[in-house]
């Protein structure tokens, strides 16, 4: 189907983006793609998330660091940090005089879902503006530290930083890296385990240049990644009771 609409264009289009012009944001379109994450959908219309706006140059330098020492980060016109929330709706329970319990993993889970699907809506949005952005999964790294810097209560939580601004020409005409194959990712009716063969060969159809084995290192294995599990592991045990 070549005859796609803007919409569906546009996604195919988007690619992450790390490198951003010298470039002011207008008030106007960032308030714009902070609205749009206002228009995701949301359990029970409960909206189990906040936004922070990082305006503070000090702030920025530091997540920089602490998402496993990006740069790029502390150079984006604009840097939002969706949190998983289920501290307003926690407080607005006991503000209205109920006796309730605390925030469990699963209340936390759910709220992770909202934060994610509200940063998406930004993205896409973002994209219509001409703009690009970076998702940073690092920072679940420094879990501690982060939520310190940013001064998050007991039932709120990280879930995504993104960046945002305007790509440079070599950003732009830098060619969007291939997704796996439909029938490898897409399964009908249930979960379906595929043979050896088969998850080998999901890498050399869409030419993957880094082997499996250093993309293994460089991720899996990583001190970063096993540095996300410890910090966030961390911060669950304190519902492990609950």
């Amino acid at each position: 189907m070549n005859d796609v609409n803007e919409v569906i264009r546009q996604l195919r289009e988007r690619k992450s983006v790390r490198v951003f012009e010298d470039k002011v944001m207008p008030d106007a379109v960032k308030n714009e793609v902070i609205a749009a994450a206002f228009e995701a959908p949301t359990a029970g219309n409960m909206m189990f998330y906040t936004i922070i706006d990082v305006t503070d140059q000090k702030v920025k330098d530091q997540l920089s660091v602490l998402c496993d020492h990006q740069p790029f980060i502390a150079k984006a016109p604009l840097v939002l940090v969706f949190l998983a929330d289920y501290q307003r709706w926690y407080e607005t329970y006991r503000a209205a005089g109920l006796i309730v319990r605390k925030p469990a993993v699963g209340d936390l889970m759910l709220a992770c879902a909202d934060a994610f699907i509200a940063a998406q809506n930004s993205v896409v949005a973002a994209q219509s503006l001409g703009l690009g952005s970076c998702y940073i999964g690092d920072v679940l790294e420094n879990c501690e530290q982060v939520r310190a810097l940013l001064s998050l209560p007991e039932f709120v939580m990280p879930a995504a930083v993104v960046v945002y601004g305007y790509p440079t020409k070599q950003q732009l005409d830098r060619k969007k890296p291939a997704r796996f194959g439909k029938s490898h990712i897409v399964h009908e009716n249930g979960y379906r385990k595929m043979e050896a063969d088969e998850l080998l060969g999901m890498h050399s159809e869409r030419g993957d240049k880094e082997s499996i084995e250093a993309l293994c290192k460089r991720k899996y294995m990583s001190d970063f990644s096993a540095e996300m599990t410890r910090s966030v592991a961390e911060y669950l045990r304190n519902f492990s009771d609950r």
